[in-house]
């Protein structure tokens, strides 16, 4: 029970904060950059440790990482509730994210110690990856009940209502695992956390402060130094982050790339609809809420669908049927939203969820079968920090894209079709590598399923399925 609230929490506060984004603006006199870094700051710190998380995990055990990583999300949480500026609130919510980043490969390994066979294990890794799914669809329609109900700082206060329990509950009934001997890649970690940190800050203050003004200039600085920086180290260590196995697999940097395009379109239509929602139409949280529904609720039945069906047809033909109808339908939403009927834009991201449910877990089985079974904790890793670096650009791209407040209509347009062409690349990417596949691949192959990765680099878009 506890697994699944973890990853409840985690995935919620991934898609919450949306629906705070008008009060935020009001309450906190927030510019659309610090906007921008009100989500950003969870995902870059997130898409940083995650990366290193599994091995954290391995080597100092589950249950001193998992509780570490509840204590620091639930203080960071308070922190954003009792914020009084935008900067002690991305601060705080940068904390947040790595408190995050902790609990999920912690909690994956807790959930499963007490099972007896695989089927178990099986089950109980389904059910976990069905909470943070849940936890991602119900973000939005929570946040926007909250903070009708009460206000922003309700979004994050029910994080440290059930914050504190849950650390007390963890400390009593969790079972204890054995250190690991793994170490640590605390100089590759570093790099990498420059890297993303670096390119971020710079795609999200550019628009702000101008390429060429200092802070951007040392951003873009401190990504370069960490690039060198985190090649340098992978070479030079014995138990890299990044092992020369997963990304040697054209295939698996293929799916890489895919994961972070789906996100840029996926998280960067979060954003700019929200805020188009409530501020370009004047409607309230909970309604704005209401209406992401569509989009994040069928991601669940999508998720569900897309393991029969890549049994069934193969997963390359799921994949390029799940972005051929991500990308039409993000042409849709841009027209439908031209019109002052919100049934419209209600239908047409109803498809957008439904793909976007065939996708995930099907673009996440795919980066484990390109690999050897030894390495699919690390690229399941990988895969996963590409999405949440993916999603990081998306937000910092659609923030000046979506234009001025006055403006808000015609730049969620503009952001919707630049969308459409992220989701189109990802479907040229995948009649590629098919085609690769097909020429060095056994005919019949490609419907292969790859065995279910349940290691405790995991995320819940690792929906498990049967071989």
């Amino acid at each position: 029970m506890l697994a699944l609230i973890a990853a409840f929490m985690v995935f919620v506060d991934g898609t919450i904060v949306n629906l705070t984004l008008a009060q935020l603006a009001s309450h906190l006199h927030a510019s659309r950059s610090e906007l921008e870094w009100a989500v950003n700051a969870y995902t870059l710190s997130f898409a940083a440790v995650m990366l290193g998380a599994g091995a954290i995990t391995d080597t100092l055990g589950a249950k001193r990482v998992f509780v570490a990583g509840l204590l620091v999300f639930t203080a960071s949480s308070a922190v954003c509730a009792a914020a009084t500026s935008m900067l002690v609130l991305n601060f705080a919510r940068l904390v947040q994210g790595a408190g995050s980043a902790l609990l999920l490969p912690s909690v994956l390994v807790l959930a499963t110690a007490s099972a007896t066979d695989e089927q178990a294990r099986n089950r109980l890794v389904g059910w976990w990856a069905a909470a943070g799914g849940v936890g991602m669809a119900a973000g939005p329609l929570l946040g926007g009940a909250l903070v009708a109900l009460a206000n922003w700082r309700a979004v994050f206060a029910v994080n440290v209502v059930i914050g504190i329990p849950a650390a007390f509950w963890s400390v009593r009934s969790m079972p204890t695992t054995a250190r690991g001997s793994r170490r640590l890649d605390i100089a590759g970690m570093s790099c990498a956390t420059a890297l993303i940190g670096g390119l971020v800050f710079a795609l999200v203050q550019a628009p702000a402060q101008g390429w060429l003004s200092p802070a951007v200039i040392i951003a873009a600085a401190l990504t370069v130094t960490g690039l060198v920086g985190f090649v340098w180290a992978e070479r030079s260590t014995r138990a890299p982050l990044l092992p020369p196995g997963v990304y040697a697999d054209r295939r698996f940097v293929a799916t890489a790339v895919q994961g972070a395009l789906f996100n840029f379109a996926f998280y960067g239509l979060l954003f700019a609809m929200s805020l188009m929602l409530q501020q370009g139409r004047e409607l309230s949280a909970l309604v704005s809420g209401l209406l992401f529904l569509p989009l994040t609720g069928l991601i669940s039945i999508g998720s569900i669908c897309a393991a029969p069906l890549a049994r069934r047809i193969g997963r390359p033909a799921v994949l390029g049927i799940g972005q051929a109808v991500l990308a039409t339908t993000f042409l849709a939403v841009a027209w439908a939203s031209t019109s002052s009927s919100l049934w419209l834009l209600v239908l047409a991201l109803v498809p957008a969820g439904f793909s976007s449910g065939l996708l995930v877990p099907t673009m996440t089985s795919q980066s484990i079968a390109a690999v050897e079974p030894a390495l699919h904790g690390a690229a399941s890793a990988v895969f996963n920090t590409s999405r949440q670096i993916g999603a990081a650009i998306g937000v910092a791209a659609f923030g000046p894209l979506l234009g001025a407040t006055h403006n808000l209509s015609e730049g969620f347009i503009v952001c919707v079709v630049v969308g459409a062409a992220a989701t189109a690349v990802a479907l040229l990417l995948t009649a590629l590598t098919r085609r690769a596949t097909v020429a060095a691949a056994p005919r019949g192959s490609l419907n292969a399923q790859a065995p279910c990765a349940t290691s405790a680099h995991d995320t819940p878009d690792n929906l498990p399925e049967r071989a």
